[in-house]
């Protein structure tokens, strides 16, 4: 599982996939995105801007990230 030190309230749901290091380009993230590869608290998310707070998991291809 993926620690993700938030800096703010929030982040948006492609730069943080960009920030974990699960993808090289935001433009790629937008893409797993929209096909549905991305859940969010447990739920399939399909919104790029979706704006991911502490507590929050999300999960993209078998990796968890958990925003703290």
């Amino acid at each position: 599982m993926i620690e993700f030190k938030l800096n703010g309230d929030f982040i948006p749901m492609i730069q943080l996939l960009k920030a974990a290091g699960l993808v090289p380009t935001g433009g790629e993230a937008q893409i797993a995105v929209t096909e549905g590869e991305v859940s969010y608290n447990g739920q399939v998310d399909y919104r790029k801007r979706l704006k991911v707070k502490r507590g929050d998991l999300v999960e993209f291809r078998g990796n968890k990230i958990m925003v703290i």
